[in-house]
């Protein structure tokens, strides 16, 4: 479930906390100016790395000042950047934690760092992520921003900020799924206002936390990706070179959020930095229902129409796939060259689905087969796995053109429902033990 939000309290001003898994150790989360902690459960990746956290640690984020659930702040007197070690602090003894390790991303870096060096009885540890100590280009910080170049990136992404063009930015491992760019368009707009987001960026390039990094006498974990392009990896390699004993870890990729691209790495080197091990547990599973489906015919189509004239239909197909899934309350996983696989919480809008699919594709001149099947499946980031999933392929492929078949499972569950089916009887599924009860849904 998604754990309750609560409000610590710094002076008259609230901050908005959440606290998940039970610990020890307690682990602090700040991403700074870019999060939402009531939002952050409803995307399903997001929500299994905050899990996995919360097995191995009491985890405790909170939204800062001016940000997300938090109170507002007066944006022409906003605080200096040093003052988010306060906020820390509160939510710290709001839930009674004496001691914490403290992780920052993005902006909250050198707020985390500062927190570490000031307050060495209540820092255990410092995880520093896709961050730097400054930002701002100077004299002896060459790897830095030229000011020019600086303001230039906060106009840009003032400009983008509540759209779907900020997955690009943020994001781009998630730029090509229509449905996340709209959730992540949203999700931006909900942490605060584009007026807002400058000010609290400007205030981000006179932070300079670098003069705390010497004082930091606490085990550290730098993460930093190989590719984001808003913090280079050579402040995270500064980061680690200054701290005494630093470890640090590249990560592959180009986001700077660490839930979409390799999220296991990262939640495995912050399991090892915490608890001395990492358990290697099994993939998250969830009871899902599978929806395959493939173009009948598509090498001959091709041949015929010629590869610009069948790119342009598969674009069309693809399109209309993802609009159809999301329509009935499903994710499109993935499109597979002329098919897709989606994901539903229930058989019946999955049917629902493949029926509307069948009917909208029929009319572009395509021919579709399909397969439902109900089951457990193992969450493997933003893919999935497990048997359930090469049985709803199976099924798929033993269907007819134009016809939609479903496991017996499937049918079972939805006896009662106005879906029909009828029985087209007993099959061997390649790769799949036993034999297996098909049914086609009746038009």
């Amino acid at each position: 479930m998604e754990p309750e939000t609560r409000y610590a309290r710094l002076g008259d001003e609230r901050i908005a906390y959440q606290v998940l898994g039970a610990g020890p150790p307690d682990l602090v989360l700040t991403t700074g100016t870019f999060g939402s902690i009531d939002l952050d459960f409803q995307d399903p990746m997001v929500a299994r790395m905050y899990r996995r956290l919360g097995q191995f640690s009491r985890l405790i984020r909170f939204d800062r000042r001016g940000s997300g659930a938090s109170d507002p702040l007066a944006l022409d007197s906003l605080p200096p950047w040093g003052s988010g070690v306060e906020e820390i602090l509160a939510v710290m003894d709001a839930v009674g934690s004496r001691r914490a390790v403290i992780m920052g991303m993005f902006d909250a870096g050198p707020v985390a760092a500062l927190f570490a060096a000031t307050h060495p009885g209540r820092a255990a540890g410092l995880i520093l992520a896709n961050t730097a100590a400054r930002l701002l280009r100077a004299e002896d910080y060459e790897i830095g921003v030229p000011p020019e170049r600086a303001a230039a990136i906060v106009d840009q992404v003032v400009r983008t900020w509540g759209s779907e063009d900020q997955v690009a930015q943020q994001v781009p491992s998630r730029a090509s799924d229509e449905e996340f760019r709209r959730w992540f368009a949203r999700y931006t707009r909900s942490i605060a206002s584009p007026g807002s987001v400058r000010a609290y960026l400007t205030t981000m390039l006179h932070a300079d936390a670098r003069a705390a990094l010497g004082g930091v006498q606490v085990p550290t974990l730098v993460l930093h990706r190989s590719n984001y392009a808003l913090f280079r990896i050579e402040h995270g390699r500064y980061l680690a070179g200054s701290v005494a004993g630093a470890t640090f870890l590249e990560l592959p990729g180009r986001d700077g959020p660490l839930a979409w691209e390799h999220p296991d790495l990262a939640v495995e080197a912050i399991e090892e930095f915490l608890t001395g091990a990492h358990t290697g547990a099994e993939p998250e599973r969830t009871l899902l229902t599978t929806l395959f489906t493939d173009v009948v015919g598509s090498t001959e189509l091709a041949t015929d129409l010629g590869d610009q004239r069948w790119r342009s239909l598969l674009d069309q197909h693809d399109d209309t796939a993802r609009r159809v899934v999301v329509a009935a309350g499903g994710r499109l996983v993935e499109t597979t060259g002329d098919g897709v696989l989606a994901t539903f919480d229930g058989p019946g809008r999955a049917v629902r689905a493949a029926s509307a699919l069948r009917g909208e594709l029929g009319r572009l001149g395509l021919a579709i087969r399909a397969g439902v099947h109900t089951g457990e499946v193992e969450l493997r980031g933003a893919a999935i796995g497990g048997l359930t999933v090469h049985i709803g392929a199976r099924v798929m492929q033993a269907a007819q053109p134009g016809e939609i078949l479903v496991s017996r499972t499937v049918r079972d569950i939805l006896l009662g429902s106005t879906l029909r089916f009828a029985e087209r009887g007993p099959h061997q599924l390649k790769g799949v033990p036993g034999t297996w009860d098909l049914f086609g849904v009746a038009d």
